[in-house]
């Protein structure tokens, strides 16, 4: 019996730690499954001719997040509209009572609308709803004109079933989404800030740059995704939150001012301006990481930004010790390679100090809000 409990609290401690992990995906899950099944309760009661469109529709709407849901409702609604009235017009002007006709008017019908297609790639339901106005009377024996009505119908009720859920059933909000995702990347900034001035006064031996600017990329292209999505939200007035466009436009040249460090990485510098600049760099990796891991803490609970003074504090230190370099003629001595990289790492750290004080206001603002 024992050995049975400790298996069945085993089990349960397992799904807890899968349910928490995937949380959103399972929350997704359940939203969907429901708007199918409140889609096809709807079209039913409405006798709808094809439920299976409303159906669809709500999948295709229910999103992961709200924003995102009215993004793809909108798409949506336009392409059946256009759809509709392409097709609608092709089944109603010209006849095509015999089969090499239905081929000619289902091109003409497709065709343009797949070339619209291929350039908005969020109205592809274009021909697809042509298809469907025009081939579906003769399966159910109405008019074209029926057809595209009870098309649009079908869209109507499935959209807005879908986005209903998506309101009602643990909605997920873009905005904190975005405010999750860019404390994510501020903390993957702050790793890849580190690893990069280790290896600035000595070779690249150990450093992965693909892997580090990869991370960082990746990480912006999910974070301008949701950022999207959380403006369409502040559109649609169904949140309140601040604009995303600052936070989004300063983590960019975070992004920038790694890239620069990368390439201004395995800087082999004489000896003895090494021994000078090593320990600034070495306090300016401790105290900008540890800036950039709590602005991230703070965007996720909404609190004030961390102080910016020692950050400031080790930025002019080094500023001073660099200046002091180039006054007595030091890099005069350097290799042009290495010169060059040395001035790269001077201008990136220039600019990090600046991009850090955005951050630092950013933060701000969003905890104001």
């Amino acid at each position: 019996m024992s050995l049975d409990v400790k298996s069945v609290a085993g089990l349960w401690a397992r799904g807890r730690e899968f349910a928490q992990r995937h949380r959103l995906q399972l929350i997704l899950a359940v939203r969907v499954t429901v708007a199918a099944l409140s889609a096809l309760v709807v079209a039913q009661a409405m006798h709808l001719r094809l439920p299976l469109w409303a159906v669809l529709t709500s999948l295709i709407v229910t999103q992961m997040s709200v924003g995102r849901s009215v993004k793809v409702a909108n798409d949506y609604l336009v392409g059946t509209l256009a759809g509709v009235a392409w097709g609608g017009t092709l089944a109603i002007l010209i006849p095509h009572s015999s089969e090499w006709a239905l081929l000619a008017v289902l091109a003409l019908a497709v065709a343009p609308l797949a070339f619209i297609a291929a350039f908005r790639a969020n109205l592809n339901v274009l021909p697809v709803t042509a298809i469907i106005v025009l081939l579906v009377p003769d399966m159910q024996h109405v008019s074209p004109v029926v057809s595209a009505l009870d098309r649009v119908l079908e869209v109507l009720v499935g959209g807005a079933v879908g986005f209903i859920v998506s309101i009602l059933v643990w909605p997920s909000r873009a905005h904190a989404l975005t405010t999750q995702a860019a404390a994510d990347t501020l903390d993957l900034m702050a790793g890849a800030l580190a690893e990069l001035l280790e290896h600035q006064t000595h070779g690249l031996e150990g450093l992965d740059l693909r892997h580090i600017q990869g991370g960082i990329g990746a990480a912006l292209a999910r974070l301008n995704a949701t950022g999207a999505e959380a403006e369409h939200e502040r559109t649609a007035r169904l949140t309140s939150g601040p604009d995303t466009g600052p936070l989004l436009r300063t983590l960019l040249r975070l992004r920038h001012d790694m890239v620069i460090l990368g390439r201004a990485a395995g800087c082999e510098l004489p000896e003895g301006i090494a021994e000078r600049l090593t320990p600034a760099l070495q306090k300016i990796s401790a105290s900008a990481s540890t800036f950039l891991h709590e602005s991230g803490a703070a965007l996720r609970e909404s609190n004030k930004p961390p102080p910016l003074e020692s950050v400031e504090s080790d930025f002019n230190a080094y500023i001073e010790e660099f200046g002091a370099v180039r006054r007595e003629g030091l890099t005069r001595q350097m290799p042009s390679e290495t010169a060059e990289r040395f001035f790269a790492l001077g201008f990136a750290l220039e600019q990090l100090r600046e991009h850090l004080g955005e951050i630092h206001r950013v933060v701000d603002e969003w905890a104001r809000d």
